[in-house]
């Protein structure tokens, strides 16, 4: 029986957690009216011509009234503040508008797409999380050992290493000199449907590459944690009463040292975004990276709008779980101070 103190058993504060969650709500919608906002102005100061990028290599051949007409029709030469005002009204309706230069409704092009880099996010994460753990306590066990150092040396490394040269590297060493893994793509080029099986195998290296890149920030804290319960003096002594060592790393040192690792989660949302945008763009990943990379770069201002919103909304909702479960799991966190 483990002699290390223990939390007193608490019931679940619903209550306190809905009124947070409410809170962030309130503070979410501002947010997100300010950063539709930038959207549209950012879009409308840049020198890409959205009537030439939804005409393509018509434009070239089209004589400059009906690049007027076409200008008319897409609503061009209106002040972004209109045209902000505009796409907002219909968004509260649920009408998120119509993409130029995807020729569908918005609402259509996400939905096609969000679903694989969900599952592209979610793998990684969750991948990131474990193995990070994992390295982690295993770097704190021996501070200053080989394997402290290793580990410790390699995490510095990769935090320096961009998400897309990692992706070309493993696309370099998996696909083109193994052969063990495709190159990118959901499915094989021959296959006529989506199957499970081939959407798993075409995971693996987008899904590594994403988790790597997110690995040593897991590593780092987890290994400070937990090298600083170990060094607490409840530790000690229950090492000295000859509590075995596995009784005392996870009796007591894990819990612990794994607290700021659920804060890291929710910080951790924005990057993770970022670097599935380039994972998905090397690996040719049918997520929203091609939709967000063709948005801006044709000034599709229904689509930029609701991609960004969905990216803003995503970053909220990280933060907000990272509190409830730093709440949750550390007694003396109080819903009512966040």
């Amino acid at each position: 029986m483990s002699l290390l103190p223990r939390p007193l058993p608490r019931s679940l504060p619903w209550g306190a957690m809905a009124r947070l969650a409410g809170r962030r709500l309130l503070f979410a919608v501002p947010v997100l009216l300010v950063v539709t906002f930038g959207v549209f102005a950012i879009a409308a100061a840049s020198p890409f011509d959205p009537v030439k990028a939804y005409a393509g290599t018509a434009a070239l051949a089209a004589d400059q009234e009906t690049l007027d007409r076409l200008r008319d029709n897409l609503g061009a030469d209106e002040p972004f503040t209109a045209r902000w005002w505009e796409w907002l009204a219909s968004a509260s309706t649920g009408d998120l508008g119509r993409s130029a230069v995807m020729r569908q409704p918005v609402a259509q092009v996400i939905g096609e797409r969000v679903v694989w880099s969900t599952l592209l996010c979610a793998v990684a994460l969750v991948a990131a999380v474990v193995l990070g753990t994992v390295l982690g306590v295993l770097a704190a066990r021996r501070p200053g050992s080989p394997l402290d150092r290793t580990v410790t040396s390699l995490s510095y490394t990769l935090e320096a290493a961009p998400a897309f040269w990692l992706g070309l590297l493993a696309v370099w060493l998996f696909a083109l000199q193994l052969g063990v893994l495709p190159a990118g793509g959901l499915t094989d080029t021959a296959s006529e449907q989506v199957t499970a099986g081939q959407v798993a195998r075409h995971l693996v290296l987008p899904a590594g590459v994403l988790a790597v890149s997110q690995l040593p920030w897991f590593v780092l804290y987890v290994r400070q944690g937990v090298g600083d319960a170990l060094a607490e003096d409840p530790v000690r002594g229950a090492r000295a009463r000859g509590l075995s060592e596995r009784t005392v790393l996870l009796g007591h040192a894990l819990r612990s040292g794994l607290l700021p690792v659920l804060t890291l989660i929710g910080s951790r949302v924005p990057e993770l975004i970022t670097g599935a945008l380039l994972v998905e763009t090397v690996f040719s990943w049918p997520g929203v990276a091609a939709a967000t990379v063709e948005a801006a770069t044709a000034v599709d201002f229904p689509l930029l709008a609701a991609l960004t919103v969905l990216a803003t909304a995503a970053v909220l909702a990280g933060n907000l779980l990272a509190d409830l479960l730093y709440g949750l799991f550390d007694p003396r966190v109080k819903f009512r101070d966040m």
